[in-house]
């Protein structure tokens, strides 16, 4: 998610400083996003710089506070409504060590999917128990259920794959593929080697 749009997203409503800025993203996204301040005002710095945000001034603690200029505005507006371009997701750190793992000589990469079924089971069960006891009809948990339904689906959207992973694994041992490799013969770069 952009920090900078969602901090330009906030000062549209009005003014802030830097720490109201990182309560205000932080509870609006349901406390599922934690920002470092140090990255909340490094960006406050660039959008000064680009004229997407201005000071208007110091509060009484000296904090300075920050709105959107017209053009921040504009901006916001158009990253509110418009839509994320859906793309692969290519280095999700699980498809990526499942990858390496089944080219592996002696990874039992059938216990990996298994660990990691067992492991995402025990989130959606989390996520489920506590969304059962969260408060549906207080609008305040709105934010926190989105993020929350989101999890839920992508957990169960998981171990739909982790079975998919089981069944391909099945097929390619039944046709007696074995996809682990050596080591590839190394490049030919570096230093060359010293000659006397």
């Amino acid at each position: 998610m952009s920090v900078r749009a969602s901090i330009l997203a906030v000062l549209t409503m009005g003014e802030c400083h830097g720490y109201q800025l990182r309560q205000e993203i932080e509870s609006r996204t349901g406390g599922s996003w934690q920002i470092n301040i140090g990255q909340i005002y490094s960006t406050l710095e660039r959008l000064e710089r680009d004229g997407l945000v201005e000071s208007a001034g110091s509060n009484e603690q000296g904090q300075t506070r920050y709105r959107a200029t017209a053009t921040g505005s504009v901006e916001a507006q158009l990253w509110l409504t418009s839509a994320i371009e859906a793309s692969p997701e290519a280095r999700n750190e699980l498809a990526m060590k499942l990858a390496l793992a089944v080219t592996i000589p002696g990874c039992d990469v059938e216990k990996l999917v298994h660990a990691q079924r067992v492991q995402t089971m025990r989130t959606l069960q989390v996520l489920t128990a506590t969304k059962r006891d969260v408060d549906q009809n207080d609008p305040a948990e709105l934010p926190w259920l989105l993020v929350a339904d989101l999890n839920i689906f992508n957990c169960e959207a998981e171990l739909r794959w982790l079975e998919h992973i089981e069944g391909t694994l099945a097929r390619s041992a039944a046709r007696g593929l074995n996809p682990n490799q050596t080591l590839s013969q190394p490049a030919k770069r570096g230093r060359p080697t010293k000659t006397n």
